[in-house]
Formats: C-alpha cells, structure tokens, sequence
C-alpha cells in the first residue's frame, strides 16, 4: 500500500490518527446519505473509529464494499427485532469469576486484558465493553486475574483476548506473558488480534522478540473477505512465522461481505496463500444491532457444503455457533433440527441450546434443509418469541 503520511507505517502514528469524525472519513470515502445519518444517530450505541491503513482499503465511491461495511455505521443498525439492549449473548458476565477473565471451558480461559482496538467492528461480539473505560483493568485488577489462573490447576490454555490485546505497549504485553509462563499448569498462550488485518504495523520485530521467548504462542487472527489480504498483511504474517508464532484465522459469517461460496472461497485460499491456517467460521451472534449482518444458519451449511471438494482441505475452517455452553460445531452431528425461528443444537456435553435464527424468504429454496422440530419450553433460548422470558444467567 503507498504510504500517504511520512509515519504511515508506524502502528503508533495510525492509532493516534483514527478517524473518528465525518470529515476525517471524507477524505477517504463518498458518504452515501445512509452512512452520514448513521454516523450521528448510531454513535449513543457504539462507538466507531478506523485506522487510515484500514480505512484506505476501502472502495471510496461503493458503500457495499465489505470493507467499508465492516466499519462504517449503517442505519439498520437502529432496526433489529431483538432490540438494542442484547450486549451479551455468550453470558460471559456470568462466566467471570473476576472482572474480564472468562472462565467457561474447564480448561482455558479468555483474558480480556485491554477494552481498546485498533477500530471498532459493527458487528463486534463485545461491544458492551469495547473502548469503555470501566473495562480496563487496574494493575490490582490484573494481579487478581493472575491469581485466580495460578490458583486453578486445570487452566491450561489462555487466551489474551479483549478489545485487543496488542493495544497495550510492548513491555506490558511481555509483562502479561512472562507472568502466565512462570504459572506451570498453563500449557498454551493464544493471542486473539485482528491487528495484522486492521494495523499490520503493529507486528514489529520488537514486540516478537519480546514475546518468542515464552513460546508456544499461538495467533489467531480475523479476516473476513479477500480484500483484507494486503501485502502488509501478509507482511505480519509472514513476521509472526518467522519467529515461531503459528497463525490461524476466525472469519465470522456476515451477510454482504462473504455470504456466498465464491467469497468464502476468495478468503480462505487467500489466507493459506500467505500461510494462515483457516481454524473457525462462526455463525454471527445475536448482538444488538446486527440483524442486518446475520445470516441462516441453512446458508452458512450452503456454502460449506459449495466449498467441500472443491479447495484444499485445510483451507476449510469448521463451521461454528458459539453458545453460553461452549463452541457447538454446525453439523448433523450436533444441529437437531428447526424450530420456527430456532435452530435447535446440543452442545459437547449434551446440553440444549435455541439459536435464534429466522428463515429469511431468500434461504428457504437453498438445497440445505433442516428437520422440522417441536421446540420443548424447558430448553434455553437466548432471545424468545414474544410473550416469554429470555434464560437468565442462572439456567445457563
């Protein structure tokens, strides 16, 4: 990419120079009226703000481009039929015996050590915490999380998650993992960044040096469509290899960016060109204001199957809906049918789970086709038809 700024490249610089206001993203993009109005009306439910790198790969004069609808605001965020108030599908909250350690596995833990990113994702899982400053953590804050892993011997995998855990500055990030590899129960370090696709510059030889030592690390990262895959983003990858970090990739199902198996395809061959292992697509969660980002769970079982036998196999991530009970693949094996709106699943553990998920009119023809199921009254959903009670963090 040309540089546009003498300190383009230094990842510093671009998080000093987020676009956060109309003008600023004037300079890059032909606002449509949509975007515009959006930008004002839906800033009181999320925030949003764009790198430059990430902000100059999108296509100035097409509203549609998978980039652009990533990170600019779009009125329909304002029109979802479960309301603006669902934050926290997952029912991490209640999974968090201290504050930002997420403990649902009995194995891992998610760490979420900084409430920052390099830009804010429409779509994101987190927005309830995502640049509020009530969740960012006190030194005494993070001794405490520390604790908790060094006290629970079956912890054996963490995941330093967030925001966005290479928003901290090299020597806390050292100081984080340097602290978790003293802890001799702990196995495995992840690193869940979107940095080497939103802020490539980020992955510098300084902070890699300072992490290798404390290896296994390993990188997940989040591409969601083709145009994501620059060559500085295959620069970082290519630097995160280098120094002993295996890289996968978690792409998230979303209507208009990679809905289709051409797209899907796109992405995936992408990613394995410049070595990215693609690992998870997840089924988009029920967060509010992302109805017009969901998608049939019929369509993204349409496009696997469209994929299967015609690209490499490793370049085929598993197709996944992440529920309060964990990570249920999206198979015959563990979907046992629809329900009206829901899609009804059992979990590694044998515990049902009601996916709110309409049939929109243009699915119903796809050549995938569920079970039709009666729904038992018993089995949690976390969003209901109107005229009930959503589960509360107790039944889960």
């Amino acid at each position: 990419m040309k540089a546009i700024h003498p300190r383009w490249r230094d990842w510093r610089w671009q998080m000093q120079h987020r676009i956060r206001t109309v003008e600023e993203l004037e300079r890059f993009v032909r606002l449509s009226e949509d975007e515009r109005a959006a930008l004002d009306r839906c800033r009181p439910y999320f925030r949003w703000a764009i790198t430059p790198y990430y902000a100059a790969l999108m296509d100035p004069e097409d509203p549609s481009c998978p980039v652009r609808r990533q990170v600019v605001p779009r009125l329909a965020e304002l029109d979802d039929p479960i309301g603006l108030d669902q934050e926290d599908p997952l029912q991490e909250v209640a999974h968090s015996p201290v504050k930002n350690l997420i403990h649902n596995y009995r194995d891992r833990v998610a760490f979420c050590v900084t409430a920052e990113c390099a830009l804010y994702c429409r779509y994101c899982l987190r927005k309830r915490m995502v640049g509020d400053p009530a969740f960012f953590l006190r030194r005494s804050e993070v001794e405490e999380a520390i604790a908790y892993i060094a006290a629970h011997p079956e912890i054996r995998d963490v995941l330093l998650t967030g925001g966005d855990p290479l928003s901290l500055g090299d020597e806390a990030l050292q100081m984080l993992v340097s602290r978790l590899r003293a802890i001799p129960h702990v196995e495995l370090i992840r690193l869940g960044t979107r940095y080497p696709v939103t802020l490539p510059y980020r992955i510098t030889e300084e902070l890699l040096s300072r992490l290798a030592p404390y290896h296994p690390i390993w990188v997940n990262t989040h591409f969601n469509c083709a145009r994501e895959i620059t060559p500085d983003a295959a620069e970082a990858v290519d630097r995160l290899l280098r120094y002993g970090f295996p890289v996968g990739n978690q792409t998230v199902l979303l209507r208009g960016i990679n809905d289709t198996p051409e797209a899907m395809r796109a992405l995936l061959e992408g990613l394995v060109r410049i070595r990215v292992r693609p690992y998870y697509l997840y089924q988009a969660q029920l967060i509010g204001g992302t109805a017009h980002f969901r998608t049939s769970i019929e369509r993204g079982l349409w496009i696997m199957r469209q994929l299967q036998g015609r690209t490499t196999g490793f370049a085929l991530p598993r197709y996944v809906l992440d529920t309060p009970f964990g990570k249920v693949p999206l198979t015959r094996d563990y979907i046992l049918g629809r329900a009206g709106d829901y899609v009804v699943v059992e979990s590694y553990d044998g515990r049902i789970w009601m996916e709110y998920n309409p049939l929109p009119e243009e699915d119903r023809d796809l050549p995938v086709k569920l079970p039709e199921i009666e729904a038992d009254p018993s089995w949690p959903a976390y969003v209901r038809p109107a005229g009930t009670q959503p589960a509360s963090p107790s039944s889960v």
